[in-house]
């Protein structure tokens, strides 16, 4: 069957294997969607009759009826091109279920609200449940790469810039950093969510028929200002101090903070995709069926896993500028800025959650190779802490002399492929202050790993789950 001849697809993550799968795909379906707006309808219902407003009877007979199996999300989209947002079909369809079994509920529905409070509403609740879903699985990152900076503190590992040795450090410290990256993102990831506001203002963020109706209804001014609170409560959101129709901040904020997880996230990914390289392989991503295979060549394992994290931190800034761009959103309601937030909302959602429970495996499994870190550090002869060497030369020769030296005899050393303390036990000067015991100790990269263990105890201190030995270690951070 050609692709022309289908009524509608199916969005089930093909082309988006981040996401696809995971626990955020069934967070952000169209039918969730649909039923958080339902759900907005139901709460709206709710506080209105907490005001005084709508009865009773009415707001169960709507509450029972919103259930998003009753209406058919592929008409509803295609009614919505006539509207230029779904919310409006939906009333529609929606009234007429309520109508079908209490004609006088139907009435209910929807009293003075407008499309916008209805849809922002909704995908506040949408953020909220993938904002859970990504704060878990980020702290099982978080205490998955604490384990991994705790076990492996003194593990050395060439420490690199600019793609080049630099000098030792320890793979404690860079775990450490990833931690720091992680943990800096769930904590804002948790502030966030508790700070998704409600929606309501109305037609144009005044309330005006919200108050019309309760006044319809004989109420004393208790459908306007009074209905926030009991709305936002009956959904689990923050009470706005205003309609936000036009100051999208909490958009605004979701797209930072979802760019940022996923940046985090892709620092740890892009760091494990190097360090798994065939050439490097100083650290493997953990096995499992079929996974990493590739359709040509049967001896590929490929970082699936990080690939997967780095495509969504790749894609995420991207709709994360879409979300800040519809920031410039005109009068009291936008003509396409608001809109135009719906899909990278939506796919800026999907790809952090996705990312975040990948990066869940990752983290819990992933296999280190120590042997071939400390290969990897002899692959310059000693080269790798000529710093080290600089800094013990600089008295007898002046610093900039002895970095002098040392970069001629490194270039030797690379260049003949002989041993740095070989070339360097056979300067005259420097065989003369130096005897081999004591260049074989300046060139010990064990030796010159700085301040990383006292480093690593002030992270764990701070972002881990478990005390360091030394209590002092740390600088006095608690």
């Amino acid at each position: 069957m050609s692709v022309n001849a289908l009524s509608v697809g199916t969005d089930a993550g093909l082309l988006a294997p981040t996401w696809a799968d995971t626990p955020v795909a069934a967070e952000a379906t169209d039918e969730a969607w649909l039923q958080a707006m339902l759900d907005v309808e139901v709460a709206l219902a709710r506080a209105q009759h907490a005001v005084g407003l709508t009865p009773a009877a009415a707001v169960e007979t709507i509450a029972a009826a919103a259930r998003a199996d009753r209406l058919d999300p592929v008409a509803l989209a295609r009614a919505a091109r006539a509207t230029a947002n779904p919310v409006v079909a939906l009333v529609t369809a929606f009234t007429e279920v309520v109508a079908a079994e209490d004609p006088a509920a139907a009435e209910y529905v929807h009293r003075g609200s407008t499309s916008q409070d209805i849809l922002d509403s909704a995908a506040m609740l949408i953020a909220r449940r993938v904002l859970g879903l990504i704060a878990a699985d980020l702290d099982r990152v978080r205490v998955a790469l604490a384990t991994l900076a705790a076990a492996h503190r003194h593990t050395l590992l060439a420490g690199r810039t600019l793609t080049q040795h630099a000098v030792p450090t320890t793979l404690g410290l860079k775990a450490a950093g990833w931690l720091h990256l992680v943990a800096d993102a769930l904590a804002r990831v948790r502030a966030l969510a508790s700070a998704l506001p409600a929606q309501l203002g109305g037609a144009a963020g005044t309330l005006a028929a919200y108050r019309e109706y309760a006044a319809l209804d004989g109420g004393k001014d208790e459908g306007g200002v009074e209905l926030l609170g009991p709305f936002a409560q009956a959904l689990g959101l923050a009470e706005p101090v205003l309609p936000w129709h036009t100051a999208r901040t909490p958009v605004a904020d979701l797209g930072a903070v979802l760019q940022l997880v996923t940046g985090a996230l892709g620092k740890f990914a892009l760091d494990v995709q190097t360090l798994s390289r065939t050439e490097i392989g100083e650290l493997s991503e953990p096995a499992a069926a079929g996974r990493g295979t590739s359709s040509a060549m049967p001896q590929k394992r490929n970082p699936a896993l990080a690939t997967l994290i780095v495509s969504a931190a790749r894609q995420v800034p991207a709709h994360a500028l879409v979300l800040a761009q519809c920031m410039l959103a005109e009068d009291e309601r936008p003509a396409g800025a608001w809109h135009a937030e719906w899909q990278p909302l939506r796919e800026a959602l999907r790809l952090a959650g996705g990312a975040a429970h990948t990066a869940v495996e990752l983290a819990e499994g992933l296999v280190v190779h120590p042997e071939q870190m400390l290969a990897n550090i002899g692959l310059t002869g000693g080269a790798i802490v000529s710093e080290r060497l600089t800094v013990a030369l600089a008295p007898a020769f002046g610093k900039a002399r002895a970095k002098k030296l040392l970069t001629a005899a490194a270039a030797e050393a690379a260049d003949s492929g002989r041993p740095l303390d070989e070339v360097l036990l056979g300067h005259p000067e420097l065989s003369a202050r130096f005897t081999p015991a004591q260049l074989a100790e300046l060139l010990d990269p064990a030796r010159y790993t700085g301040a990383a263990d006292a480093l690593v105890d002030r992270a764990l201190r701070r972002y881990g789950d478990r005390p360091v030995t030394d209590p002092t270690a740390d600088g006095g951070v608690r």
